[in-house]
């Protein structure tokens, strides 16, 4: 199994269209055998599908996430974790061990805003931006 974090500083970066990093976790029997960070190299949205599939990723766990990227995703088969937030090494372990937190149904229906100081975008429940369902780009 090979997952990927959408990556800033230690934590989950909560826009996956514009992560500049994923962390990458190799799971082998239950546990973590490797862990690297690797950017993006300026791509962004619908292309990190691609970059993931190319990395062999299967499981991604992220913050928020927009639809389209949602499609993109399925398409190349990668299993979706979204509207998580906190430490990527701490959620990595939380999914090894079934208890991870997340929003199936996050999603972005005002793709294109810009999120101002504080916003918390892909929270669960969208309590943070005040969108029903989450921020989710």
């Amino acid at each position: 199994m090979k997952i990927a974090v959408a990556y800033e500083n230690g934590g989950i970066f909560q826009h996956f269209g514009r992560t500049e990093q994923f962390k990458l976790y190799t799971v082998q029997d239950g546990r973590v055998t490797e862990a690297r960070v690797l950017g993006t190299n300026g791509q962004g949205h619908g292309a990190l599908a691609g970059l993931l599939q190319t990395w062999g990723v299967d499981t991604l766990i992220c913050g928020g996430i927009g639809g389209g990227a949602q499609a993109a995703l399925a398409a190349a088969g990668i299993r979706l974790y979204g509207g998580v937030d906190g430490s990527a090494d701490a959620a990595v372990q939380a999914l090894l061990d079934g208890t991870l937190q997340f929003d199936p149904a996050v999603h972005c229906d005002h793709h294109g805003d810009h999120h101002g100081e504080g916003h918390a975008c892909g929270h669960q429940g969208g309590a943070a931006c005040g969108h029903q369902g989450g921020c989710g780009h």
